[in-house]
């Protein structure tokens, strides 16, 4: 029994707001923690990463978006992007990947 309905009437009262609120029942879902992700999509995400990097590429993180823009990266490059010596994966297109290659190339 609800402290409301010890307080003003023991019996479900139709209407009454107290009576109402008093059978919601909250619940945070899976909205309460990064760590509750689906299993399969953290294989997912484990597997591309695995690919990335069986193929040279090193992403800033395990997560789909940084994975996704590394592999865009790599492919305006040319090469294998390295988000250790490469600047922002997402800042790379291929106007900055040509620059950088200039860059390269002059020794700079």
């Amino acid at each position: 029994m609800s402290l409301h309905q010890e307080r003003t009437h023991p019996e479900f009262v139709e209407g009454c707001f107290g009576c109402k609120i008093s059978t919601l029942e909250l619940s945070p879902g899976d909205a309460h923690s990064r760590a509750a992700m689906p299993k399969r999509k953290w294989e997912g995400e484990l597997k591309r990463y695995k690919e990335a990097r069986r193929q040279g590429i090193q992403p800033a993180g395990t997560t789909m978006d940084k994975i996704i823009a590394a592999e865009k990266a790599s492919e305006n490059l040319g090469r294998a992007y390295n988000a250790e010596k490469d600047p922002n994966a997402k800042s790379i297109n291929k106007k900055t990947a040509n620059a950088m290659k200039q860059l390269k190339e002059a020794g700079i």
